[in-house]
């Protein structure tokens, strides 16, 4: 189907099925987390597969190609990142299994049932408040800052929103993650797995990959590290076997 690109916009290879992305370079383009959380994340022949904050739509669509969901819904608060979205699972073909939802996480109750999705997954914004930031008002302020959506959005809305048993899967970083734990487990969403991932072997992880399970029971698995880079611009061979570099 003919997509028309707006000012500025480009479509980007995702070398995944013949699938490609609509992005803007100037707003917010998709990262290494993104990439990440959708090899980490896994969905079973037949789920309902939620993705929290989608931006572009970069999981669901990576999602689509790797697994056997039945069908992917992306929240996005930014009508203009949920545009794209919207424009770029048309340019795939994929209107019959991804949906896009411009709203408010905060207000999720209005768009979605409870506990009607088997896996959620999220790429929240990191940061904490908006200190700093020349302009909270920019979109790349909004994805990356606590603007408009906390983590205790994310977690609480995940907890209504997941069927018990069900799985959510969240990358984030890792000063954060006493205070991801202790949310997780208020909401009864009990941590299984985690993963550290580190840009290089010598370095400090700059990332975190957990799956929590609502309900579960309490067990975490901490799977080995995962590291990026084995030396400046080439990538572990895990990296360009698993996710595709």
């Amino acid at each position: 189907m003919a997509v028309v690109l707006k000012d500025r916009e480009r479509i980007d290879d995702l070398q995944r099925n013949g699938y490609r992305i609509i992005q803007h370079p100037e707003k917010f383009c998709f990262g290494m987390d993104a990439v990440l959380l959708s090899g980490f994340a896994t969905a079973r022949q037949g789920d309902l597969v939620l993705d929290l904050c989608t931006g572009t739509g970069i999981i669901p669509i990576l999602m689509e190609a790797r697994t056997e969901a039945a069908h992917l819904t992306g929240l996005e608060i930014q009508e203009e990142s949920a545009d794209m979205a919207r424009r770029s699972v048309l340019l795939n073909g994929l209107e019959e299994k991804i949906d896009i939802v411009t709203g408010d996480i905060r207000e999720a109750g209005s768009y979605f049932s409870s506990a009607s999705f088997d896996v959620i997954t999220c790429n929240p914004p990191y940061m904490i408040g908006q200190h700093g930031l020349p302009n909270p008002e920019a979109p790349k302020a909004i994805a990356r800052h606590e603007i408009l959506c906390t983590l205790e959005d994310v977690v609480s809305w995940t907890a209504r929103l997941l069927k018990p048993g069900g799985h959510f899967y969240l990358v984030h970083r890792p000063f954060r993650l006493a205070e991801i734990i202790a949310a997780l487990v208020q909401h009864r969403l009990e941590p299984k797995r985690m993963r550290l991932v580190y840009p290089y072997v010598d370095k400090e992880p700059n990332m975190v990959l957990i799956e929590a399970v609502r309900g579960g029971k309490s067990r975490m698995t901490v799977e080995k590290p995962l590291i990026i880079f084995k030396e400046q611009g080439v990538y572990t061979e895990e990296i360009c076997e698993r996710f595709g570099f």
